[in-house]
């Protein structure tokens, strides 16, 4: 298998070529710098994501959307030396840091640049296909599950997570909403577009799946309380978090300096509502899902 090289770029183009501008440009720079805080936010979806999987010795994986590698590295470590596990993602700032991670920890992980829902993957070269919130992005999710199905052994197996409405998810919800009040009118999102509330309804997902051609399809509903924000200020910790990625990021790029002063103080002193033993703790909400090939 030929890998990209981590200063080659993805092409913008195709279905997806939105999202491969967005994730190339200064979101994926911003995610990369906070690899190590986002992994600690991220870690009980991720070892929920891995008890899941349940990769065995030996397993060949593939991580759709790996970002900077974490699930990655550890899906190698426990398929061991005679496994093989790559990790796929159309962000060159992202695979760039999941490659210098790989070499700095010695480990057998390969990392590739890109789409996953085209990339000419070699028929039945899967066991397992893992996510940690990497499939959600595809603007044709059935073609694009269905051409990762190809590369999945018959029988192989699917392992993922991926979040659950918004309403659901204070850690993203309570800042956002306590915001709007200060910045202009949002578009309301478009149920089921790519984007990270894409398979928030789980009839939908389920739907995907199977005209897909994938089969014993199951998805759980899984919660966990996260720390967004720690150390000697955990409500400033936050706040940067909060306005430096996700929802928020991007509105906030638009915003004057009256709305700005206005907005960031508004989610202050939401995030400042769930401070805990000197953390700040919100609560998270994911699908797991598992199916067969």
């Amino acid at each position: 298998m030929t890998l990209h090289n981590a200063g080659e770029n993805l092409a913008h183009e195709g279905p997806n070529a939105e999202q491969i501008e967005y994730w190339n440009g200064d979101a994926g720079s911003r995610w990369a710098r906070y690899q190590d805080k986002l992994d600690g936010l991220l870690q009980p979806f991720s070892d929920a994501m891995l008890r899941i999987a349940a990769v065995k010795p030996g397993d060949r994986t593939i991580d759709v959307g790996c970002g900077c590698g974490a699930t990655t590295l550890e899906l190698a470590a426990r398929a061991g030396a005679g496994g093989k596990t790559l990790g796929v993602d159309i962000s060159a700032p992202m695979i760039a840091r999941a490659r210098q991670r790989a070499e700095e920890m010695k480990s057998p992980a390969e990392f590739m640049l890109a789409d996953a829902s085209s990339h000419p993957f070699a028929p039945a070269s899967f066991d397992l296909l893992a996510s940690r919130f990497g499939i959600m992005f595809f603007l044709e999710p059935v073609p694009a599950f269905a051409h990762m199905r190809k590369a999945l052994a018959p029988g192989g197996r699917v392992a993922f997570a991926c979040w659950r409405p918004m309403k659901e998810n204070p850690w993203i919800a309570a800042p956002l909403f306590a915001a709007l009040p200060h910045i202009p009118k949002q578009e309301p999102a478009i149920p089921g577009a790519p984007g990270p509330f894409a398979f928030d309804d789980r009839d939908r997902l389920h739907g995907v799946l199977t005209k897909a051609g994938y089969s014993a399809v199951e998805i759980e509903p899984f919660d966990a309380p996260l720390s967004v924000g720690t150390g000697a200020d955990p409500v400033a910790d936050a706040l940067q978090q909060t306005l430096d990625i996700g929802p928020l990021a991007r509105i906030f790029r638009e915003l004057n300096d009256e709305q700005r002063r206005l907005s960031t103080a508004a989610v202050r002193e939401a995030l400042a509502r769930h401070v805990a033993d000197g953390r700040v703790v919100m609560g998270g909400a994911v699908w797991l899902v598992t199916a067969r090939a």
